[in-house]
């Protein structure tokens, strides 16, 4: 019999979070996250949900992987004519989130996504698996297609098209870059009162503030 969903149920109790914890910099801050996620095995770590939303206000959200950040932002790659690609053309806003479960963790991130320089873009796509790079050109993301039969065949024409030779990077895929504007660190506590300090960005740097759970 299948478990009542209400009643799933975990006490948070490995850490607490305290503003002298925190480095004055969110990205350094993150980065210190990031490495014990890392040291902790977690799968796939750089995992995150990428939230956007129309012109007139409709979400949407997906998983996808972070592969780049620094002082200027994070960094995902995807087809710019699928959904989130458009949906950011129109309306660049966007929302990251990360979550640790086994650390009890998570990190929001809001803020104004751009594409990366073309330079950037190619030289993350030299580096893919060829057939990542041939999966790149035969989707159509986010379209309608009748089969998988359709996707297969594809790829074994590209197959032929470029044996012996380089996959180029096609025009409609690239990176985005989000500008964090706000970044909320999370830390899961004993009775649900979790600890969680924010980050915004203001004229004179970042401000950090607490927040009620």
């Amino acid at each position: 019999m299948a478990r009542n969903v209400a009643d799933l149920r975990k006490e948070y109790t490995r850490a607490g979070l305290t503003e002298s914890d925190m480095d004055p910099d969110p990205v350094e801050q993150f980065r210190r996250w990031f490495d014990e996620a890392l040291a902790a095995g977690l799968h796939e770590p750089n995992a995150m949900i990428v939230a956007t939303a129309s012109p007139d206000g409709l979400p949407s959200a997906r998983v996808v992987l972070l592969k780049g950040f620094d002082d200027r932002g994070f960094v995902f790659y995807t087809n710019y004519e699928g959904r989130k690609g458009r949906e950011l053309e129109e309306n660049p806003r966007a929302a990251l989130l990360f979550y640790w479960g086994e650390l009890e963790r998570q990190v929001r991130i809001e803020g104004t996504a751009s594409r990366v320089s073309e330079e950037e873009s190619d030289a993350y796509y030299a580096g893919r698996p060829r057939g990542s790079r041939l999966g790149a050109l035969a989707s159509e993301q986010s379209r309608v297609v009748g089969s998988r039969e359709v996707l297969e065949g594809r790829i074994r024409t590209l197959e032929a098209e470029y044996e012996g030779r380089d996959v180029p990077r096609p025009a409609f895929w690239g990176g985005y870059r989000v500008e964090p504007e706000a970044m909320e660190f999370w830390q899961g506590r004993e009775n649900r009162l979790h600890d969680r300090l924010v980050y915004r960005r203001g004229d004179g740097g970042w401000k950090m503030e607490r927040l009620q759970p």
